[in-house]
């Protein structure tokens, strides 16, 4: 685990997924309020945390408030 946050070493190569960054399966996303929402398995499958806040993150950031 790195030192400098807190988040959980998980990634697709730990968890031997094959890497694709597009939203390409419908389990990987749905719309809420024309909004698109990522799947955990989508972010599972990007294989990293993008520090954005996610709704669904499986690495377990949460944004400050």
């Amino acid at each position: 685990m790195n030192s400098k946050d807190n988040t959980n070493e998980c990634t697709s190569s730990a968890l031997n997924i094959k890497s694709d960054p597009s939203p390409n399966v419908k389990s990987d996303h749905y719309f809420e309020n024309g909004y698109m929402v990522f799947t955990a398995a989508y972010h599972i499958r990007r294989g990293y945390c993008c520090k954005n806040g996610c709704r669904h993150c499986p690495y377990g950031f949460r944004k400050k408030q």
